[in-house]
């Protein structure tokens, strides 16, 4: 990684006499001391905007510009993760796009700083983590045929969304500062390199904007003026029921290029296992059974579609293998996690046990007693307001639902904060650890015999929590390791987190009440694939009334990829999910492989074209999810949705015309990653 410091020569990394180098566009340094990279002590790093310089940071234009963002980023990541399962951080293209804007308005809003820049990044980034959260439960509910209303979403999200910031608040000196050099968190490494080459111009909010561009359009014309089919499929010669596709879409390309090459294929080998083997066998061999199989009841095996198939059978291998593939990942993490635990009980004592004395300003965090009535607050809200958890109506439910959270949160806000550091937010196992939470307190439900529709909904939600919690708590170690590196305000930076937390839990709540009304959560157009996840691991425990031998082999394949030193959750992700899905996704980390190998040995050739195309492709993201929300939107408040002209007029070669389209969205992602 190359090594960056300040242009001028100012001692200590502070203002050079006569230079107002803190407003964009004036600033002549472009680079972060070499010290961002070294592992010193966090006490001795100089960041680049000094600890004296008093610079403007938590102003209104900055905060407003990341709500913004958020809330927009935000729908989009609800749709992507409803359909594939996953989310991917916003921090960079929010970082990017806010040096855009501000640099566009400066003529109305004036200058701004890269603390203001920051900031605008912080708060915004806050919708995707809780996106994550609220998309891998909450469907659950709506398959149950519950309809939870919008504020109990809002309500659930806000109050993991918060209990997880300040639950990582006593941990932040641990982790970020004295960990400097130790833990790299990635993401908030990258984005605090975006940040600063940044202020000296350039054209990377161009990509961002081009594939937000590109993405809208491709989704208006596909699925609001229904010009071309969204899909190619086509049976495979010879291999009963076997059934390939690619779901042409410009999001699904985009999360292939940022996953990268290796992630991809193991994901689309895992569907290729589940869509070319399985299927087909169970085809063939179901010719030879006369009577409906379990868990099927009604048709016969030789009378089912491809889709039925993986519905009946598939689907709980995928979800065995899901299921075993987080929990392995937790495992392997135990011992980490519990010395990360441990570290963080030892860090708050000792904060409780100082006495205040005077902080420079990038080491203050917001006060104690704020943290404590916050988290009070949590607390208090989740035993006494009714029927927050699920529908149960029970205050001794409240009560254990809460202890549940309290012990859970707070245990997985640390392994997140931490794990992060070392895989970035987008490989955060957050679904691993909800998986554990629903287990724990799934059998405790069990054991108390709170086992009807009342006991899984509450068991849900209480996971909910959890799963909002480590999230966003991943998220806001990501954002001060940024800080930290710049020379932001901590205290600054974790009100910029609760705003966003504030400001996007309605508009994800909204997204996923619009979504669910215009695809349905379990359809081929929204999987909800996590969620169905939870429903499964819920019902199993509390309803025992899944093939568990199904379940067992998923689990025992992703115990048997491992061993071949295979990651193996993102392999069981793909035995979970629609060959169609995965193979477009291939696509993506195929053509970033090819882009990148155009480098050569030319590492710095190399990042660019990588950093390029991540920017195009999360554009792609964003542009698609946003026009799917949109359209949700407008036929839940219309109650039709826009027919637009149809396709049925090319018959056969529409779907061929959706192919061709495909690789022309390939050709612009690999025209903007070369220029």
């Amino acid at each position: 990684m190359p090594t960056f410091r300040y242009d001028c020569a100012s001692p200590q990394g502070l203002q050079c006499p006569g230079a107002d180098h803190q407003l964009m566009g004036e600033n002549p340094r472009k680079k972060l001391p070499p010290e961002a990279y070294e592992p010193i002590p966090g006490d001795q790093y100089r960041p680049y905007v000094g600890t004296e310089e008093n610079v403007n940071e938590f102003t209104v234009k900055a905060i407003v510009l990341g709500v913004i963002f958020g809330i927009l980023f935000g729908w989009a990541n609800t749709y992507i993760g409803l359909k594939v399962g996953l989310t991917v951080s916003t921090s960079i293209p929010i970082a990017v796009m806010t040096v855009a804007v501000l640099r566009a308005m400066r003529g109305i809003v004036g200058g701004s700083t890269i603390l203001e820049h920051n900031m605008a990044q912080t708060v915004g980034s806050a919708s995707s983590s809780l996106a994550s959260g609220i998309i891998f439960t909450i469907p659950a509910l709506f398959l149950w045929g519950l309809d939870p209303h919008l504020l109990k979403i809002a309500t659930l999200a806000l109050l993991g969304g918060v209990l997880g910031i300040l639950s990582m608040v006593p941990l932040r000196r641990l982790l970020i500062r004295n960990e400097h050099g130790r833990l790299p968190y990635p993401e908030g490494t990258a984005c605090a390199e975006i940040l600063v080459a940044s202020e000296a111009g350039g054209s990377m909010a161009r990509k961002v904007f081009a594939g937000l561009a590109v993405g809208a359009l491709y989704k208006t014309c596909v699925s609001g003026l229904r010009l071309w089919p969204h899909k190619f499929e086509t049976m495979v010669p010879g291999l009963p029921k076997a059934l390939f596709g690619i779901e042409t879409t410009p999001a699904l390309l985009g999360v292939g290029y940022i996953l990268g090459f290796r992630i991809s294929a193991i994901m689309v080998a895992g569907s290729f296992i589940s869509w070319m083997v399985f299927i087909p066998l169970i085809a063939y061999f179901g010719n030879y059974i006369h009577e409906p199989l379990f868990p099927e009841t009604e048709s016969l095996i030789k009378d089912m579609s491809p889709g039925l198939i993986w519905n009946r059978y598939i689907r709980y291998i995928g979800a065995g293998g899901v299921a075993f593939g987080g929990i392995l990942t937790i495992v392997r993490a135990f011992p980490t996690m519990i010395q990360s635990f441990q570290i963080g009980v030892r860090e708050i004592k000792a904060r409780l046990n100082k006495v205040k004395i005077e902080k420079m300003r990038t080491d203050e965090d917001i006060s104690f007693p704020f943290l404590l009535t916050g988290v009070t607050l949590v607390i208090g809200t989740m035993i006494f307001v009714p029927k927050i958890f699920g529908i149960a109506d029970n205050f001794t439910v409240r009560v254990l639902a809460a202890v549940c959270i309290a012990f859970f949160s707070f245990f997985f806000v640390v392994v997140s904060s931490r794990i992060v550091g070392f895989v970035g937010v987008s490989s955060n196992p957050t679904s691993g650890m909800t998986i554990v939470t629903l287990i724990g307190t799934s059998l405790i439900f069990y054991f108390l015999g709170w086992t009807d529709t009342a006991g899984k909904a509450a068991a849900l939600t209480i996971g909910t929590v959890v799963c909002v919690a480590a999230s966003i708590a991943g998220d806001t170690s990501q954002d001060l390791k940024t800080g930290f590196l710049l020379g932001a305000t901590p205290k600054n930076q974790q009100r910029g987190e609760l705003i966003g937390v504030v400001t996007s839990a309605l508009a994800v709540a909204s997204a996923v009440i619009v979504l669910n009304a215009q695809y349905t959560f379990g359809s081929a157009e929204l999987p909800a694939p996590q969620a169905t996840l939870m429903k499964t691991v819920i019902e199993g425990i509390l309803s025992a009334d899944i093939p568990w031998v199904l379940v067992g082999v998923g689990g025992l394949m992703a115990l048997t990829v491992e061993l071949l030193g295979v990651p193996a959750l993102p392999f069981a992700v793909g035995l979970y999910l629609p060959l169609s899905t995965f193979s477009a996704i291939f696509g993506g980390g195929l053509l970033r492989r090819y882009i990148e190998s155009r480098a050569g040995d030319d590492v710095d050739e190399r990042n660019a074209l990588r950093e390029r195309g991540i920017l195009y492709a999360s554009g792609l993201i964003a542009g698609e999810g946003l026009i799917a929300v949109a359209r949700a939107g407008y036929a839940y408040f219309t109650g039709s949705s826009p027919e637009g002209f149809g396709h049925a007029w090319m018959g056969g070669a529409g779907e061929f015309v959706s192919l061709g389209f495909f690789l022309l969205l390939g050709y612009l992602l690999y025209r903007a990653a070369r220029k």
